[in-house]
């Protein structure tokens, strides 16, 4: 499947992966700000925004998808589910990706017994039920989660709808297959096998993707550098964009050497 893809600005490559459910239209404000000082490359997920879904559930899939719609070789933001992708494509293609900034990310989103900071299955398995009977109103329930107890919730939460409407709704098909990945994968062991630098920002207040799982991260990545934004949920670079700007940049000056 030939996925859509849009570039803005020029110099080193950068590609931005999105959350479950959204669009790549979340990231215009932020990708213009990156534009400064990068080619960036926003890719829509199979069977969101303008791309099509070919049915495919297999996060390997997706991931090959998004790598055909991407630069040869550059550093990769992923989003939530997007920094799943992220890392599965860095663990597919490792001469293609630079680096690997996840924000708000998880090599796991379910709790286990050994990977406590997470959604609990419970959570997830009530979000895939409510899908079948109504996808619109479960992805307004998910908008709202996203904020949760983030500075700035009432404005990010209207821009976010305001972002999402220039593009086509999420299919419901891609939707249930994304929840089943985010319910079935975990890529925790295989994270030693990154050659890649990575870099992973958090919100403190974030319920999605709780902050003290960079803790139990470093196991894994005991060279990653870790941040916390302060005050932020689910969404840090809406909600704190000036100080995610911040620590990207630096991240990505340190990746390209």
């Amino acid at each position: 499947m030939k996925l859509a893809a849009e570039s803005l600005g020029a110099g080193p490559d950068l590609v931005m992966l999105h959350g479950w459910g959204m669009n790549s239209s979340v990231w215009a404000d932020f990708a213009a700000r990156l534009a400064d000082d990068y080619r960036v490359t926003r890719i829509d997920l199979p069977g969101h925004g303008n791309s099509p879904f070919d049915g495919r559930q297999e996060l390997t899939a997706w991931a090959r998808a998004c790598l055909d719609a991407a630069p040869d070789r550059a550093v990769w933001i992923g989003w939530s589910f997007g920094s799943m992708l992220c890392l599965q494509c860095a663990l597919l293609a490792p001469s293609r990706i630079e680096g690997v900034v996840a924000l708000a990310g998880m090599p796991r989103f379910i709790q286990a017994m050994d990977w406590q900071y997470a959604m609990s299955p419970t959570t997830l398995d009530q979000f895939i039920k409510a899908l079948h009977k109504d996808h619109v109103q479960t992805l307004e329930r998910f908008l709202a989660l996203q904020m949760l107890r983030s500075d700035h919730a009432v404005q990010m939460l209207k821009r976010l709808k305001s972002l999402l409407r220039e593009r086509p709704d999420p299919l419901p098909e891609a939707l249930r297959s994304g929840l089943e990945l985010l319910k079935s994968v975990d890529l925790r062991e295989q994270l030693t096998k990154l050659s890649c630098p990575t870099t992973w920002i958090y919100g403190n207040r974030d319920t999605l993707a709780p902050a003290k799982a960079s803790d139990d991260l470093r196991q894994w990545l005991p060279g990653a550098s870790m941040h916390i934004v302060e005050g932020a949920a689910h969404t840090p670079f809406l909600s704190h964009p000036e100080e995610t700007h911040q620590l990207i940049l630096r991240s990505l000056e340190s990746m390209h050497g």
